[in-house]
């Protein structure tokens, strides 16, 4: 079956325009790994600011990748979980993981030699 590389590269425009920034990919990792509360999520990501975090997580339940839950009974009232349609994206996650992984040790090793 012949690629369609226009299509190709719509489809990777698209994925960067929805994932691509620096805080997106480590939010879904925080949240994943069960960080629920924004406190939480903030800490477990070193360098973001509240503000930034704020704007991504907005961002990000306008794409249907987190969900907000609103418990005005609990200690803390708000509750952010991955969507399953975020989930989705799981695997490839685990995949860019083991990629810069083995990524930082290739150029470790470059670097030595």
């Amino acid at each position: 079956m012949e690629r369609n590389q226009k299509e190709e590269v719509q489809a990777l425009q698209d994925t960067i325009y929805v994932l691509g920034g620096k805080w997106k990919l480590p939010i879904i990792n925080s949240i994943c790994n069960g960080n629920h509360r924004f406190k939480e999520i903030q800490e477990s990501i070193p360098g973001i600011t509240s503000r930034m975090l704020s704007k991504e997580l907005k961002d990000m339940e306008l794409n249907n990748l987190v969900k907000r839950t609103e418990d005005r009974d609990a200690k803390v009232a708000i509750l952010y979980e991955s969507t399953p349609y975020c989930q989705s994206f799981g695997p490839i996650i685990t995949e860019m993981i083991n990629w810069g992984i083995s990524h930082r040790k290739h150029i470790k090793n470059k670097v030595e030699k």
